[in-house]
Parts: structure tokens; C-alpha cells; sequence
């Protein structure tokens, strides 16, 4: 029943992945930066570099052909649901490649809530009961989960837990792990989406 409530809240209030960029440049746009506290201006410049970094993954990205086959398969309706912010670095990083791969098949329906406008949702999906971002949800037409994923690739986040583990400052090791995301272009965010549909029910008659 949950499940089927987040479904719906995610069809009925969720925005697509256009609409989501239109309220990010436009949250960039009115803003005053002359009255901003600093913290307000390292979250302003964040949210600023954050469009950017979509902007380039949306003009670049080409799904794989392996991916795009299997995306085809999918006959029955999704709701492919990412609780997520724009001011999350990680969500910058793996949202546009997300929302692309959704777009290649028209019975997929994909959705963004917010988390922190919503926080019974995010509550329930938690990642080591953090309200780690992004959090990719797919549901069937009835509102069953099928499966989730985040809030980052495996390997990047083993990337942060070995510099952590080093004692490396957050600003460093952030500066990292985009670094990470630049040369892997996609490429793991992109397999496990793949990896996750082939194991799921999505696709029928698979092997």
C-alpha cells in the first residue's frame, strides 16, 4: 500500500526531468546574490556548477546499444521515480543519465520528487539510514516496487570511503569524486541500470 502511495504522489506532484531543469535555472536566475550569507553563496555556486555539469552529460551521453536494446523490451507501464535535490552534487552526476535512459522507451513514465519536500518518502527509502541522493525507485503499473538504486556508483563511493579512511578533507575528496565522474563518463551508472533491469521483472520472457 505505501508503495503504491508513493507511485501515485510521484505521478500526480512529481516533475519530469525538463521541468526539473526549468525550476533549476530559474531558482538561479532570481536570485540576489548581494544578500546571500556565504553559506547561501557556496550553495548558490554549487547549484550553478550542478547545471552546468547536466547540461554537459545531456549533450554528450549516448546510451550504449546493449542498454537501449534492453530498455526496448520493456512492453509493460513504469514509474520510474528519482527523490532527489539540485543542489546535490551526485544527483548532478547520475540524473541526466537516468532520465535519458528512461526516454527510450515510451512506457516508462518518469518522475522527480523532491526530498526535502517530501520527506516521508524519502524516509523510506534510506541507504544506510541516511536520506542519501540521488535515489532511483522503479514501480510497475500497480505500484509494486521492482527495484531502487543509490545514491551513488559502487565504485565512487568506495572512492570516498578510501579518502576518508586517509583523513582527507571533504572539500578535497568532493573534488575527487567529480574528478572520478568526468573520466567515467557514465559508464558504471549506466551498467548497473542494466544489470538491475535484466535481473528484475521488466523485461518478460528474459532470459
Amino acid at each position: 500500500m505505501a508503495n503504491r502511495v508513493v507511485q501515485k504522489t510521484a505521478e500526480v506532484s512529481g516533475m519530469d526531468y525538463r521541468n526539473y531543469l526549468e525550476m533549476t535555472s530559474t531558482e538561479i536566475k532570481i536570485v540576489d546574490t548581494e544578500i546571500m550569507t556565504l553559506t547561501e553563496k557556496e550553495a548558490f555556486e554549487t547549484k550553478k556548477l550542478n547545471m552546468h555539469r547536466m547540461s554537459r552529460i545531456d549533450k554528450s551521453y549516448i546510451p550504449c546499444a546493449e542498454i537501449v536494446e534492453e530498455i526496448s523490451k520493456i512492453e509493460d507501464k513504469q514509474v520510474w521515480v528519482v527523490i532527489t535535490e539540485n543542489w546535490c552534487g551526485d544527483s548532478a552526476q547520475n540524473l541526466p543519465y537516468i532520465a535519458k535512459i528512461a526516454s527510450l522507451n515510451k512506457s516508462i513514465k518518469f518522475r522527480i520528487v523532491l526530498r526535502d519536500s517530501n520527506p516521508e518518502i524519502m524516509d523510506m527509502y534510506l541507504t544506510n539510514g541516511t536520506r542519501s541522493i540521488p535515489k532511483l525507485v522503479v514501480f510497475d503499473e500497480e505500484g509494486n516496487e521492482i527495484f531502487q538504486w543509490g545514491s551513488r556508483p559502487k565504485a565512487a563511493q568506495q572512492l570516498i570511503n578510501d579518502l576518508k579512511g586517509r583523513g582527507i578533507e571533504k572539500k578535497a575528496f568532493i573534488e575527487k569524486l567529480h574528478l572520478w565522474y568526468a573520466k567515467n563518463g557514465g559508464k558504471d551508472i549506466e551498467a548497473k541500470i542494466l544489470d538491475l533491469i535484466k535481473n528484475s521483472n521488466l523485461i518478460k520472457n528474459s532470459v
